[in-house]
């Protein structure tokens, strides 16, 4: 099977639409249809705006649950201590295969996303707004929609505001991933922990949260505390967006209400009566067993108690004739494939585990076992980013759940059901948006006059100057960029533009396989 999602899947809501209203009238809102949903938003000052955060208990709908009003006050404390207008982020960038929640918004909902943003940089007395997508589609709908406002990314307004198009990866979504690629570096970890509050886009306190995040933001600005928070549990107010796939009749974005069950939401979607288990908060989540997941709800701290993790809000049920395991480890194949290659937990530890992991299956026995185990520990905790971590607990979670399927291919050799593929992995090929193209632009100065024409066609790569003047981004350019590279390379009027290879890379070390004696 290994069928990509579709950018856009079918949307369902749970009782009244608050993020997707207007979804039944037009496939995409505009900005007239838009306010004639939504209405206008009066702007906030910094203050009220945390107040109202922290009154619907707003947290990041990214996956890490970060409290909004607390980093909007931790931006605004920096920025004043400092002296410099903070930046906005918009994090958009959805590289994981299960999610497509913040995909819709961007291409369905887009001013919605904008009117919590701004409302952002409003109050944060910010100048700089940036929107880092990651498909063809979010990156049209979001340029649509700025022009639709009169925002672009010219000097002399009192707002400037850019689309960014980062790489479709797993690491391209984390926060300091984003932050580099807005700065016109490549788009992944620094191999360093800074607060973007502190530091973030061009040095300055940045605020970056989630699409869903902004979009909540603007639905609690138009309601008010009051009428938010009568959606939703007490603790967990209002709805929250899920994507629903695996054994289920199609792919489904939904919006439900915070505190639905969770069998529901699986009938809805067409999964099975009694699935083997549910893959909560995505590839970097958890696993909960069949029985558990029928009496779970849909919640970030029940989901946590009942083992799972609501995460960015993907769900995969998966049903009685597919083998869990083996299902994993096309998930941990491609979770070792995505490293950022920065550190020896990712790119020695989790192609290690993924080897061991096959071994295991594959009837290696219980040393073979224990191997894994001792690897996956060994990487926990002690990688460059997130992504160490999230490969292993997911790792973790297959070998805590599953254990009567890895019994049977510990001690018996295998389950005996197929590998039916109903985990979403990406087409083969897609490496090609995720790997630079070991090229670089650069400018002959000598013959450059300004025309400015590079700028248009990469504005990813190429900036102008106040001097009317490229200015080029030091990074390699990534493969889903390099055709339009290489149009702007024969489209400069002055023939001041080429392409480079960068400095040869040292080559990997060579994956070693586990042996079968232990770790």
């Amino acid at each position: 099977m290994n069928a990509p999602l579709p950018d856009v899947p079918d949307v369902r809501v749970v009782g009244l639409p608050q993020l997707t209203s207007g979804f039944d009238l037009v496939h995409r809102l505009d900005l007239p249809m838009h306010l004639k949903v939504h209405g206008a938003l009066e702007p906030m000052v910094g203050e009220r705006l945390a107040d109202l955060a922290e009154a619907v208990s707003l947290n990041g709908r990214g996956g890490a649950h970060f409290p909004f009003a607390k980093k909007l006050r931790a931006v605004a404390k920096s920025a004043i201590r400092r002296g410099v207008r903070p930046v906005v982020v918009v994090n958009g960038s959805e590289g994981e295969p299960a999610c497509r929640k913040d995909t819709v918004l961007l291409c369905r909902a887009p001013h919605l996303i904008l009117d919590g943003a701004l409302l952002a940089a409003e109050a944060l007395g910010a100048r700089q707004l940036a929107i880092a997508v990651t498909r063809d589609s979010t990156e049209a709908s979001m340029r649509e929609a700025l022009a639709e406002r009169g925002l672009s990314d010219r000097r002399g307004r009192g707002l400037r505001a850019r689309v960014v198009r980062t790489p479709e990866r797993m690491v391209s979504g984390e926060a300091s991933s984003v932050v580099r690629a807005v700065n016109g570096g490549p788009s992944l970890p620094p191999g360093r922990k800074v607060r973007a509050s502190d530091s973030g886009v061009a040095g300055a306190p940045t605020l970056l949260s989630n699409a869903e995040t902004f979009a909540q933001l603007a639905v609690a600005a138009r309601l008010g505390p009051h009428r938010y928070c009568n959606t939703g549990l007490t603790d967990e107010p209002g709805t929250t967006m899920l994507t629903v796939s695996g054994s289920v009749g199609r792919p489904t974005v939904l919006e439900v209400p915070i505190g639905t069950p969770l069998r529901y939401v699986m009938e809805l979607c067409g999964a099975p009566p009694m699935p083997q288990a549910v893959l909560s908060g995505g590839y970097h989540g958890n696993w909960i067993d069949g029985l558990t997941a029928q009496g779970a709800i849909i919640s970030r701290k029940a989901l946590a108690t009942a083992g799972g993790a609501l995460g960015a809000g993907a769900l995969l049920p998966i049903g009685p004739d597919t083998c869990p395991l083996g299902e994993s480890l096309r998930v941990v194949n491609w979770l070792a494939a995505e490293t950022a290659g920065q550190c020896g937990p990712c790119k020695l530890g989790l192609p290690a585990a993924a080897a061991g992991f096959s071994e295991v299956l594959g009837g290696g026995g219980p040393t073979s076992l224990e191997a894994v185990r001792q690897v996956t520990q060994a990487v926990r905790g002690r990688g460059a980013c997130k992504h160490p971590d999230g490969s292993v607990r997911f790792i973790q979670s297959a070998l805590q759940v599953f254990t009567d399927d890895l019994a049977a291919h510990v001690l018996s050799g295998g389950c005996g059901r197929p590998t039916q593929g109903v985990l979403p992995l990406p087409a083969p090929g897609y490496e090609e948006e995720g790997v630079p193209s070991g090229e670089k632009v650069a400018v002959d100065w000598t013959l450059c006059e300004g025309h400015g024409v590079c700028a248009e066609l990469i504005p990813e790569l190429i900036r102008l100057g106040p001097d009317g003047y490229p200015a080029v981004a030091d990074a390699t350019v990534p493969m889903h960029l390099r055709g339009r590279a290489q149009r702007a390379v024969r489209r400069c009027p002055a023939l001041a533009l080429r392409l480079e290879a960068t400095a040869t890379e040292q080559p990997a070390p060579t994956r070693r396989v586990l042996p079968r004696g232990g770790g």
